[in-house]
C-alpha cells in the first residue's frame, strides 16, 4: 500500500515513522516533509495547501491512502476534493472541519448538545466586546474565532489585559482574518488534558490520553505556543474519567455533527479542562492529530497505525481493537530562541546522531531543513525529542539525556516537561 502524508512538522514525522512499521505499507510520500520524514519516506515538494497539486500527485502515483496532518488543508476542503476524485483520504470534510476552523461554531455545537464547556459570549465588534468587559468580572479568556496556529488564546487576569487582547486580535489583526470575530469566556480552573479519538462517523475509538505544555516558560508561564512538550499517559485521566469523557463529550460530539449534516470522520481532538470537582469540560476541539501530543502517543501505540486509519477511512472501525505499550513516553520540544515571537533560522544543528543512538529515543523533526548537507533550523519549534521509559520519571530522564546531546546557537527548551505527572 502507498501512503501520502501531508505536512512538514513533528506530527507528520511521527506519522511517517509509525506508518513505516506497518507490514502493509510499501511506500510513504511526505508532502512537503522535512529532513526527518526523509529518513522513512520520500519527500515531494508540494505545499500542504496546494490541494490541486496534492490531488494530482495522489492520482498519478495511485496512492491508497492520504493522511492529512495540519488543519489548514482540512478547512480548505481537501477531503471533499479527494473523495470527489475517488481517492481515499483520512480526515474530516470542510464542513466538519469547521469544528476547529471556527471557535464560535464549536461553542454553539457544544451548548446546543449539552456537552460541558465554559460559559461564553461571541462578538464581531471590538467596541461591543469592550463594553461587555466593563460589566463582567475577570479573569477572562479571549479567543480569536479562526485558525491561529494554537496562539490565538489570551488568558487575561484583569480588564487592561483583556482590552489589550481585543485590540491585538480585532484592531491590529495580529492573526489576520481569524480575528474578525472573538469569543470571551470564563476561565476554567483545573488541569488540562489532551484526549484524541479516531472516528469513522459512527464508531469512536479513544487513543491514549496525553498532557500538553502550552506556555513557553517553565511552570506554565509566558505566552501560549503551539506546544512545548507532552507526555502520555497522564494521571489526570483515569480509566473511569476516560469512560466519562467518551460518554459525555466524544460520542455526543460525533453524533451531534452527524445530526447537523456534517458527519465527522478522522481525528477528533478534545482539549479538556479537568475541573477541581473531577468533571471534564471542553476547552476546544481540533480536527487533526495534536502536535506535540502525537509523538508520545504514537511511540506507545503497539497496534498498526495504517490499519487503524484505513479502517476509519473505509467506515469499519467497529472491527478495530488497539494495543498499547505499558511504558510512559515524554516529548520535549526544542525551539528557536525568541519563539513564539521573532526568531532566527538557518542555525546548524549538532548532536542528532548521538541522541538517536540512545535506547528508546526518537528525535522527531519539526522546523528543520537541509542546507549544504547540514540539518539547520527553519521554524520556531525545531525538534520533538521523545523517549519511552518505565514510568514518567524514567521517560523524562531519557528524553533530557537526549536533549543535552543536541545543540544549535540559540536553542531553547523547557526543563519541566512531564513534571506535573509526578
Amino acid at each position: 500500500m502507498k501512503v501520502l502524508v501531508i505536512g512538514n512538522g513533528g506530527r507528520e514525522h511521527a506519522l511517517c515513522w509509525k506508518l513505516a512499521q506497518s507490514p502493509r505499507v510499501t511506500k510513504i510520500f511526505a508532502a512537503p516533509g522535512n529532513p526527518g520524514t526523509a529518513l522513512c519516506a520520500e519527500n515531494v515538494s508540494i505545499a500542504p495547501d496546494d490541494i490541486a497539486g496534492l490531488k494530482a500527485f495522489a492520482a498519478a502515483r495511485q496512492i491508497d491512502l492520504t493522511i492529512v496532518g495540519p488543519e489548514v488543508p482540512l478547512t480548505l476542503g481537501i477531503v471533499d476534493e479527494f473523495e470527489k476524485a475517488g481517492l481515499k483520504i483520512f480526515g474530516p470534510s470542510k464542513r466538519a472541519a469547521e469544528l476547529e476552523g471556527s471557535k464560535i461554531f464549536c461553542k454553539g455545537l457544544l451548548v446546543r448538545n449539552d456537552i460541558p464547556t465554559a460559559r461564553y459570549k461571541r462578538f464581531d465588534d471590538a467596541g461591543l466586546a469592550a463594553f461587555y468587559l466593563a460589566e463582567a468580572s475577570p479573569p477572562f479568556v479571549i479567543k480569536a474565532d479562526g485558525l491561529a496556529a494554537g496562539k490565538g488564546v489570551f488568558i487575561c487576569a484583569n480588564g487592561d489585559e483583556a482590552h489589550e487582547a481585543i485590540d491585538a486580535i480585532m484592531n491590529k489583526m495580529v492573526f489576520g482574518g481569524a480575528g474578525r470575530r472573538i469569543i470571551i469566556e470564563e476561565l476554567l480552573e483545573g488541569r488540562e488534558a489532551s484526549f484524541l479519538a479516531i472516528t469513522d462517523g459512527k464508531s469512536v475509538i479513544p487513543l491514549a490520553p496525553a498532557e500538553d505544555h502550552k506556555r513557553i516558560y517553565d511552570n506554565d508561564t509566558g505566552p501560549n505556543t503551539g506546544g512545548m512538550g507532552a507526555y502520555s499517559p497522564t494521571p489526570a485521566v483515569t480509566p473511569e474519567l476516560e469512560r466519562e469523557i467518551m460518554q459525555t463529550i466524544m460520542i455526543p460530539a460525533v453524533r451531534a455533527m452527524a445530526a447537523e449534516g456534517r458527519p465527522y470522520k478522522g481525528v477528533l481532538y478534545a482539549g479538556l479542562m479537568i475541573t477541581p470537582d473531577g468533571r471534564p469540560k471542553v476547552l476546544e476541539f481540533n480536527c487533526r492529530f495534536g502536535d506535540p501530543e502525537t509523538q508520545p502517543i504514537l511511540t506507545r501505540l503497539d497496534s498498526d497505525l495504517f490499519e487503524l486509519l484505513m479502517a476509519a477511512a473505509e467506515g469499519r472501525l467497529e472491527d478495530i481493537r488497539l494495543s498499547w505499550n505499558a511504558k510512559s513516553s515524554v516529548c520535549v520540544v526544542m525551539a528557536s530562541g525568541g519563539y513564539p515571537d521573532n526568531y532566527e533560522k538557518g542555525k546548524a544543528i549538532s548532536g542528532l546522531d548521538e541522541a538517536a543512538e540512545l535506547q528508546d529515543v526518537v528525535v522527531f523533526h519539526a522546523g528543520t531543513a537541509m542546507e549544504n548537507g547540514l540539518v539547520v533550523t527553519s521554524g520556531g519549534r525545531v525538534l520533538g525529542v521523545t523517549a519511552l521509559g518505565d514510568g514518567i520519571q524514567d521517560a523524562i530522564n531519557r528524553a533530557y539525556e537526549a536533549v543535552e546531546k543536541i545543540y544549535w546557537d540559540g536553542v531553547y527548551y523547557r526543563t519541566d516537561i512531564g513534571r506535573k505527572a509526578l
